[in-house]
């Protein structure tokens, strides 16, 4: 992630505002940082068991805000299966586990609004398969966005949750395309390609517009 995020920097993608989706206790926000340290940050964790941490993160970067729920496509509710505190996925409909809780749900686009920050916007989303609710709960800040980190998988680990080829084809649709890649993943029960991170920048970037390797 940090060379991914370095790369980023060097190749001048501008970043003014960092919405970091599923932040924990903001450790990813913190590497961010390094890279573009004059940003504002919004942290949105569905699960309070990460505030405490979260709290500490604001005292020690004053820059920060955090919202304690969940990210979708509207205000009010959700569940949320907790039975990871790493792990965590958001689900429309509960499913039959004992971890399954209801959690506030914001958007992303009412919380740029309300905290005021200004474009343009990088969104990190580590959301466990829950990525298209929360892309359309998106789409005002979407315009206004230079990058997306999105953590992709390999299989569908979530009901509705794309594999990472398709999740490129509905990015492009929204006007980005994959730059870059970074922690590569493979599961542990038979070695197969598990996860890894997309950098997802405008289309229209100038690197689009060199079709050679050398």
């Amino acid at each position: 992630m940090f060379e991914g995020l370095k790369r980023s920097a060097n190749r001048g993608i501008e970043i003014a505002s960092v919405i970091d989706v599923g932040a924990s206790d903001g450790r990813w926000s913190e590497i961010c940082m390094v890279y573009y340290p004059e940003a504002k940050y919004l942290l949105i964790e569905a699960q309070q068991a990460h505030e405490e941490g979260l709290k500490v993160f604001k005292a020690r970067y004053p820059k920060t805000v955090y919202v304690i729920a969940a990210a979708g496509n509207k205000q009010g509710e959700i569940y949320f299966d907790n039975s990871s505190l790493w792990g965590g996925v958001a689900m429309e409909e509960a499913a039959e586990s004992a971890n399954i809780i209801k959690v506030p749900v914001t958007t992303i686009d009412w919380e740029v609004s309300q905290q005021k920050l200004n474009p343009p916007y990088l969104i990190k989303l580590d959301t466990h398969g829950y990525e298209i609710p929360i892309l359309e709960g998106a789409k005002e800040t979407l315009k206004k966005t230079n990058l997306v980190v999105m953590e992709v998988y390999n299989f569908p680990i979530a009901k509705n949750s794309l594999r990472f080829w398709e999740m490129c084809s509905y990015m492009e649709k929204l006007g980005f395309l994959p730059l870059d890649i970074v922690d590569f993943m493979n599961r542990k029960k038979d070695g197969a390609f598990w996860q890894m991170d997309i950098f997802f920048v405008r289309k229209d970037r100038p690197e689009f517009r060199y079709q050679n390797y050398a």
